[in-house]
This record gives C-alpha cells, sequence and structure tokens, in this order.
C-alpha cells in the first residue's frame, strides 16, 4: 500500500512552488522577449559611435572630410594610411607613446598591488597597536580627492629633482590606489575561513608561510579584478599625467598625446580616429585576457558555503 506524503504547505491548504520569489519574478521580467529587444536596441546604440569611429580610421582622408562615415556603405574604401601615420609619422608619432604608456603603467599596478597585499594581511591576520585606527584611516583616506594633492606632491618631485622622470607618476598613481587597494583585499582576506590559518600555526607555518601559501592562491581573482581596474585608470589618465609629466616625449603617455592633437590637430579626423584606437588595443586585450579572473574576483565573497 503507498503512501503519499503530506507536506506542512499542502496541509495548510497552499502550494510554495506556486509562488514566485521577488527574485524568480526579477528573473522572468529580464528573460521575457521584451527585455531582450531592448537589450538589443541599448546594445546597439551603445557601440554604434565605437563602430563609425572604428570605420573611420580605416576610411580615406578626403572621404572623412567629405561625408559621414556611414556613407561608406555605398563607396566602400578602406585605407591603413592614418594607422601609418599615426604610428609612425614624424609628425605624430604614437608609438614612443604607446611605450610610455607601458612603462608607465605597469608599474603602477605592479607597486600599489604589492604593497596593499602586505598591508592588506597585516591588518587582517595580525595584532598590534592601533591596528583598527590605522585601519579606519586608511579607509577615509579613499574620500579626499586627488586634485587637492597633486600641486604638493609636484613640488615634492621638483624640489627632490624627481620632475621630469617616471617616478612622478609611478609614485602618484601608487599613493592614490593604495587605499582602496588595502580595503578590497583587506576584506577578501578576512573572508578566508581562521581554521586554514588555525591549521597551518600549528604546523608551525608563520606569517610569511601563511602568506605565501594560503593567502595568495586564495585571493588571486580579487588581484586579477583590482589589477584590471588599476591598469585601466592608470591607462586612460590625463590629469595626473599632465601634471608630472607635461606633453614631453620622453616620458608623457599615450593620453597626453591624444589630448594634444585634439588641439593642434582637431580637423584632421583620421589622426584622431586611428588614435583613438591605437590607445584603446591594449586595454582591450588586458580585459579580454583577464576576464575570467575578474569576473571570479567581482564575484568572489558574494556566496558563502
Amino acid at each position: 500500500m503507498s503512501t503519499v506524503k503530506v507536506t506542512p504547505e499542502v496541509r495548510d491548504g497552499w502550494d510554495s512552488s506556486s509562488v514566485a520569489s521577488p527574485a524568480a519574478r526579477a528573473r522572468k521580467r529580464l528573460t521575457s522577449p521584451g527585455a531582450s529587444v531592448a537589450a538589443v536596441v541599448i546594445a546597439v546604440l551603445w557601440t554604434l559611435p565605437t563602430f563609425g569611429l572604428l570605420l573611420s580610421s580605416f576610411r580615406p582622408e578626403d572621404d572623412i572630410k567629405g561625408n559621414g562615415w556611414w556613407n561608406w556603405f555605398s563607396d566602400p574604401q578602406l585605407t591603413l594610411e592614418s594607422y601609418r601615420e599615426v604610428l609612425f609619422g614624424s609628425a605624430t608619432g604614437l608609438s614612443t607613446y604607446v611605450v610610455n604608456s607601458v612603462v608607465i603603467t605597469v608599474p603602477s599596478v605592479v607597486i600599489p598591488v604589492t604593497l596593499a597585499l602586505l598591508a592588506a594581511y597585516a591588518f587582517a591576520w595580525m595584532k598590534f597597536p592601533f591596528r583598527d585606527t590605522l585601519f579606519i584611516a586608511v579607509f577615509a583616506l579613499q574620500i579626499v580627492p586627488i586634485q587637492i594633492a597633486l600641486i604638493p606632491l609636484l613640488q615634492i618631485f621638483v624640489d627632490t629633482g624627481l620632475n621630469g622622470t617616471f617616478w612622478p607618476l609611478w609614485i602618484a598613481h601608487s599613493v592614490f590606489a593604495l587605499p582602496l587597494a588595502v580595503y578590497l583585499l583587506h576584506n577578501f582576506m578576512r573572508e578566508v575561513p581562521a581554521e586554514l590559518v588555525e591549521a597551518a600555526r600549528v604546523d608551525g607555518a608563520g606569517h610569511v608561510k601563511i602568506f605565501r601559501a594560503i593567502m595568495m592562491p586564495l585571493v588571486l581573482p580579487a588581484i586579477a579584478a583590482f589589477s584590471v581596474f588599476q591598469f585601466l585608470w592608470v591607462w586612460n589618465d590625463l590629469l595626473v599625467a599632465l601634471t608630472f609629466a607635461g606633453s614631453t616625449s620622453d616620458v608623457a603617455p599615450l593620453t597626453a598625446r591624444i589630448a594634444e592633437l585634439v588641439g593642434t590637430r582637431g580637423t584632421e579626423w583620421h589622426l584622431l580616429s586611428a588614435g583613438a584606437f591605437v590607445s584603446m588595443i591594449i586595454p582591450v586585450l588586458v580585459f579580454i585576457t583577464m576576464q575570467r579572473f575578474f569576473v571570479r574576483g567581482l564575484l568572489a565573497g558574494s556566496v558563502k558555503g
């Protein structure tokens, strides 16, 4: 004789499966045909200007100055002359500034991440006087606008003879990034189960061993996520670059040179559009390469269990 299991919900006269949760209702609305159409329309409108700029960068100079990019479909002509002039032309020469941007950006990512990892571990797992006070002070530095520190820093760099080198840019970007980096990495390290740390201590591991063997592998997604943010911030920066590097080809990044082109060559759109995509290609490649770690870093700590 078979038996039927009566759940409390059925016994009380209702079935919980028939009552959708707010998350389920929101998911249903977001996956509806209307939402899909709206998403496609927004995506097209968002990418259309970028597509037009990309197409303009390959069009001949006369076509760019004579008509809009949409006329390419009736008279399709493509050329690499704009990119050749932008990268290797004597009047523009962006290749030097691309190298400068790489030299500026890589240390400006490595330095704050390295220092923030050490500081975050100390704040999370080491006990020392005024630890909480110092952490609050570091956290509070995030609300300080970087604009108020530019002139004092510039004066210090000039007085110490560092002006005209890459050091002011490395130091400035690292200092401005440290508060957020310490805060984010500290939060990720605090999510590491204390049992792992205690087990390592029982086995005789010190802080260096725990940091290298336990913390580093577990917070790698967070490191990758912040590194992508910092890379994009430094690569696209113009304010700090103009303050500490100016527009000299020795140390100025790519953004400073493109800003100069806007001022001196405002009518030569074929060079501006090509220069814009030269400046975009490296960040896009970095993001595509680090996308897997970037997403893991954003989601890390959001779900427990």
